[in-house]
C-alpha cells in the first residue's frame, strides 16, 4: 500500500511514541500497536467476515470497468466506501479559548477516522484514542458520524491545518484551519526601560510588542502633550517601535506610553519615564521687598532643578533654621523640575534688614540669587490741604483792583525805560501830582457814592479811567509840534 510522505512522517512520530511507551507502560504501547495495525492495514473484522478487497484495475488494461474500490462479502453483496458528508469548518479563536474540529463521515463501517496536525506532522487521535501527549487535546464522537477534536487552552503553536483523514485503501483526507489569534504582549527585557539623559543629548525609546496578528505600535505622552522629534517637528503621537528625539530638553521631561493593539483586546501598554538632568535655576519676583518695623514679611524664589534641588535660605553666609522668627517652605509645582521657596519674617525688627539669599544646589551644579529687605514707614507724607476759597464780592473786587493797578504800573515802567527825555518825566510827574491832590480833595471832602448802591463799581472804574487819561496825555506829549 502506498503510504504520503506526510502520513509515513507521521508514522515514524508515532514509532517513537511506541518505543518510549514500550519502555515505561508495556501494556498501553502494545494497545496503540493494536490500533495503528487497525487503522492502516484492513480491519479485523472484515477478515472475520470473509470479505475481499477489490481495487480498479489499471485504466489501460480495463477501460470496461467502472473505477470503484469497496469491499464484497461472500455474497457478492457491494459494502459502499466512506465519504465524507460536510467540509471542515476554519475556526478562529482567541489564545486561552477551548475550540472544537468537526469531520462528518457516512458509511464509516469498519474504517477509522484519525486527526493530524499536517504542519507538525504528528498523529493526534485514531479512532476513539488519543496518540499525542497534549493533555489538551481530546477526542469524542457522534455515533460514529461526526468526530469532533477538542482543543482546550489554544495557544498560538496550534494554529495550522488540522487533517481529518479516513484509513481506506487510498486514504481519504480533509482539512481544516485552525486560526488562533493572540492579544498583544510587550516584552520587558526587549523594551526601553526609565532614562535619565543631560539636557540636549539625543534619546532613543524601542518597544517591542508580539501577537497575532501583528499589533501596531503607537507613541504617546502621559498628560497628553506633543512630542518633540526634534527642533521642527512636534507631534501628538507616533507610529513605530522604536522613538527617536534629538536634543532633548527639560520640556520633554515625563511619561511616555507604548501602546500595542491587533485588534484583538486587550490593548497594553508600558510606561517609560524619561528624566532630564540640569543644573539648578533661580528666578526671583523681587529683589528689592521693603517691611515695616513689626510686620511679618516674605521673600520669595522660584527654581527649576533636576534632580530636584537642596533649597535653603541664608543671611550673611549662615544657614536660616526653622525658629519663631524664620519659617522656610518649599512648595512642587505641576512640573515636576519645579519649585517655589518662601522665608517669612515674622515681628520684623531693625537687625533683621538686609541682605537674604535662596540657595538651590543639586549634582549638577549650584546657584543662589539675593534679595534685599528694607525699612518703609507705615504713615504717609502728605502735604496740607489748600484753605477753601471765599465767595465775599468784596474780596473777590480788591484782588481785581490790586491786580489792575498792577498792571498800570507796569504799563508807566515800560513808558519811563523807553522815554528817558525829561519832557516826558516831566509830563508823567505832574499826572501824578494831579492824581495825589485828587485824592487828597476825596479823601477831605464828604464821601458821596456815584451814583447811589454803587460804590464799589465806582472803585473798580477809577483805575480804568486813569489809564485812559495817562495814555491821552502821553499821546499829546509825543505828537510832532
Amino acid at each position: 500500500m502506498a503510504v504520503p510522505r506526510a502520513a509515513a512522517v507521521a508514522l515514524l512520530a508515532v514509532a517513537v511514541v511506541v518505543v518510549v511507551l514500550a519502555e515505561t507502560q508495556p501494556a498501553a504501547a502494545q494497545h496503540i500497536v493494536q490500533e495503528i495495525d487497525a487503522y492502516m492495514f484492513t480491519p479485523s473484522s472484515l477478515s472475520k467476515r470473509k470479505t475481499t478487497t477489490t481495487t480498479t484495475p489499471a485504466p489501460e488494461t480495463t477501460t470496461d470497468v467502472p473505477e470503484y474500490t469497496g469491499t464484497t462479502d461472500k455474497d457478492d453483496k457491494k459494502v459502499p466506501d466512506p465519504s465524507f458528508v460536510d467540509e471542515i469548518e476554519n475556526v478562529t479563536a482567541p489564545a486561552g479559548r477551548s475550540i472544537k474540529l468537526s469531520c462528518t463521515v457516512k458509511d464509516l463501517g469498519a474504517y477509522r477516522v484519525a486527526w493530524m496536525h499536517f504542519e507538525q506532522s504528528a498523529i493526534l487521535t485514531v479512532h476513539t484514542h488519543v496518540i499525542t501527549r497534549n493533555p489538551r487535546i481530546s477526542v469524542s464522537h457522534d455515533n460514529l458520524r461526526t468526530w469532533f477534536l477538542h482543543i482546550r487552552d489554544v495557544q498560538k503553536e496550534d494554529r495550522g491545518r488540522y487533517m481529518c483523514q479516513i484509513n481506506t485503501a487510498n486514504a481519504k483526507t480533509q482539512i481544516g484551519y485552525l486560526h488562533v489569534v493572540v492579544p498583544p504582549s510587550i516584552s520587558d527585557t526587549q523594551s526601553s526601560s526609565d532614562v535619565i539623559v543631560r539636557e540636549n543629548a539625543n534619546v532613543s525609546l524601542a518597544c517591542a510588542a508580539s501577537g497575532s496578528p501583528d499589533p501596531v505600535v503607537k507613541w504617546k505622552r502621559d498628560d497628553n502633550s506633543t512630542i518633540n522629534v526634534n527642533k521642527t517637528l512636534a507631534v501628538t503621537e507616533w507610529e513605530g517601535t522604536r522613538l527617536e528625539m534629538s536634543r532633548i530638553s527639560r520640556v520633554d521631561m515625563g511619561d511616555y506610553l507604548c501602546i500595542a493593539s491587533n485588534g484583538v483586546p486587550p490593548t497594553v501598554s508600558k510606561r517609560i519615564r524619561v528624566s532630564v538632568d540640569f543644573p539648578p535655576m533661580l528666578q526671583i519676583p523681587h529683589q528689592l521687598v521693603g517691611a515695616p518695623l513689626g510686620s511679618t514679611v516674605t521673600l520669595e524664589c522660584s527654581t527649576e532643578a533636576h534632580p530636584i534641588s537642596l533649597n535653603y535660605w541664608t543671611r550673611e553666609k549662615d544657614m536660616i533654621h526653622e525658629n519663631s522668627k524664620f519659617h522656610a517652605d518649599t512648595q512642587r509645582a505641576e512640573l515636576p523640575y519645579k519649585s517655589h521657596m518662601t522665608l517669612t519674617i515674622r515681628n520684623v525688627e531693625q537687625a533683621d534688614y538686609g541682605t537674604y539669599k535662596c540657595v538651590a544646589k543639586n549634582p549638577r551644579g549650584e546657584t543662589d540669587g539675593v534679595i534685599r529687605l528694607y525699612r518703609v514707614s507705615t504713615t504717609p507724607t502728605t502735604s496740607p490741604p489748600p484753605p477753601p476759597p471765599t465767595t465775599d464780592p468784596i474780596v473777590e473786587t480788591r484782588d481785581e483792583s490790586s491786580s489792575s493797578s498792577s498792571n498800570n504800573n507796569n504799563v508807566l515802567d515800560s513808558f519811563r525805560e523807553r522815554d528817558k527825555g525829561s519832557k516826558y518825566l516831566s509830563s508823567l510827574n505832574e499826572i501824578n501830582k494831579s492824581e495825589h491832590k485828587s485824592l487828597d480833595a476825596g479823601g477831605k471832602g464828604p464821601r458821596q457814592e456815584w451814583p447811589p448802591g454803587r460804590t464799589s463799581g465806582c472803585r473798580t472804574l477809577l483805575p480804568f479811567a486813569w489809564t485812559l487819561l495817562i495814555a491821552a496825555v502821553l499821546a499829546r506829549v509825543t505828537a510832532p509840534l
